[in-house]
């Protein structure tokens, strides 16, 4: 996860994703990390390496569109279109605007697969 923007350049598109099961598989941890380049404890406290950083806009498309071409998979999923396969979530905030330092605490309330809700935040029901 150090050289996002580099490759960013080189290639025009990078997909991004939580290399589970070594990493954890929140995908909102990765999401903080290309954007505000820290670990979940917050350091280093101004970012590694911060040319290397992603807008929130690159690492929403590294993690949805950008992943799907990787995979060969961008006619069927990594954006909300009509004749899509619907895999999406719904987020208590707006990744795109909350303080950088709320990333880390937004929720996933609901998680779609194939158009039907495979999971709600518990009280969500």
């Amino acid at each position: 996860r150090f050289f996002y923007f580099f490759y960013l350049m080189q290639n025009g598109w990078l997909p991004n994703g939580s290399d589970f099961p070594i990493e954890h598989i929140n995908p909102l941890y990765g999401f903080y990390a290309g954007v505000a380049r820290k670990n979940l404890e917050g350091y280093p406290p101004n970012g590694f390496q911060m040319e290397n950083a992603l807008t929130r806009e690159q690492a929403l498309r590294a993690m949805t569109i950008w992943a799907a071409k990787a995979a060969f998979e961008e006619d069927q999923k990594g954006s909300l279109e009509v004749g899509k396969i619907a895999d999406f979530v719904v987020l208590n905030q707006d990744i795109m605007n909350v303080p950088e330092d709320r990333i880390l605490n937004i929720k996933i309330e609901q998680t779609f697969v194939d158009g039907k809700i495979v999971y709600l935040l518990p009280n969500q029901q």
